[in-house]
């Protein structure tokens, strides 16, 4: 495959891809509509095996130069954000509540870019797979890619991802060794104790205290239990007591929290912790209660090789290169990915001063389409030369 790729022959087609996209988001689990827009576009770049309903709504689609060489996954995401829309565009979402407010309409769009030249040219060597993974914001999709069968059978050397950035500048790649991206977990405790009449509550068994206290605790966690030299954090985001009802004493209560840290082995301590916590509570003001986990995020740890063969398409591919030094502070399940194969997620910056990721206003540029496409068609090169 040459490597000045015929990319802006196919932006136009990409861009109008890109807002049809953005139109129809849909939040994770439900990406039907989504998948059948993109099964439509890559049957038209005829892949030698186009696989559907991978984890839920995913789709795969490989391309197979049928000479010796690596296997090569490319991955991005189908889901939008249960998030309104506020974008001054005529490509604004029709569904009330739901925005692509993460920029994965604009993933999606760099890989259809990258299914579009490999349908025109395969690659002088090896396979390569695009993955279009379901459910990425609730951190359940990659979990169920890995477990099908159909994606089991297809055993890649290589994983690759991007993610766009604002407050970067537009098109710098931003690359980092190691952990790349936070773990994170959300936790859910309910506390059940006993209604009674409001004038009474002595007859009954309110969690007030126990929610209160557990709030404050989950809060103190990073500072108490965890060495200077590590990064944590406990977010309460939600909490609950009782129903509207002025004549009644509560008898159940929740509470809501986001644990975050850069090392696995450190959100599983944190974890433990916010367990002895609650249970503790809940022993001291005699309640039942029960534990839930959700949304669990690994955290993204690059693999060296990998960021290795992105710094050099990198350089290849005529882009600004950063090293960041610190790890970024949000979660992406891409971490099922690198916790398991050799794999690398990079940035793309979408711009300093653009509206940042989850805002209402936030919609991805089209502008840096392009640059994600050069960078995964010299990723796929680069791995091709290193075999």
């Amino acid at each position: 495959m040459p490597s000045n790729f015929d990319i802006k022959t196919h932006l136009p087609e990409l861009q109008k891809l890109r807002h049809r996209l953005h139109a129809a988001a849909e939040v994770s689990g439900e990406e039907q509509k989504t998948a059948e827009i993109i099964t439509d576009f890559l049957s038209a770049t005829s892949p030698d095996e186009l696989q559907k309903n991978i984890g839920g709504h995913g789709l795969l689609a490989t391309y197979d130069s049928e000479e010796p060489g690596p296997h090569v996954l490319i991955r991005c995401e189908l889901d939008g954000l249960p998030i309104s829309d506020k974008i001054e565009a005529d490509y604004e979402s029709e569904t009330d509540g739901v925005g692509h407010k993460c920029g994965h309409d604009g993933h999606m769009a760099v890989v259809a870019g990258v299914a579009k030249l490999l349908g025109k040219q395969q690659s002088r060597a090896g396979k390569v797979t695009l993955l279009f993974q379901p459910a990425e914001e609730t951190g359940e999709g990659a979990a169920r890619v890995i477990q099908d069968s159909q994606f089991q059978n297809l055993s890649p050397d290589y994983y690759f991802a991007l993610h766009n950035l604002p407050g970067f500048p537009k098109h710098q790649v931003v690359v980092r060794n190691d952990t790349f991206a936070a773990a994170s977990v959300g936790l859910i405790i309910r506390f059940e104790g006993a209604t009674a009449h409001a004038a009474h509550p002595e007859e009954g068994n309110s969690p007030a205290l126990a929610v209160a206290q557990t709030i404050q605790s989950f809060s103190a966690v990073p500072q108490f239990q965890v060495p200077l030299e590590k990064s944590a954090k406990v977010t309460v985001i939600h909490a609950a007591l009782g129903e509207r009802a002025f004549g009644t004493s509560p008898g159940n209560g929740t509470v809501m929290a986001t644990l975050r840290t850069y090392e696995d082995e450190l959100l599983a301590k944190l974890k433990d912790h916010c367990i002895q916590i609650a249970e503790g509570y809940a022993d001291t003001f005699d309640l039942g209660i029960d534990v839930e986990w959700v949304e669990e995020f690994p955290a993204t740890v690059n693999n060296a090789e990998a960021v290795k063969i992105i710094e050099a398409a990198t350089d290849k591919a005529g882009s600004e290169i950063y090293h960041k030094k610190e790890p970024f502070s949000w979660s992406e399940d891409f971490g099922h990915f690198t916790k398991k194969y050799k794999g690398a997620m990079f940035g793309l910056g979408a711009g300093k001063n653009h509206p940042a990721l989850h805002a209402q206003t936030y919609d991805f540029p089209d502008e840096i389409i392009a640059t994600g496409i050069s960078m995964f068609m010299q990723i796929i090169n680069e791995t091709i030369d290193r075999s």
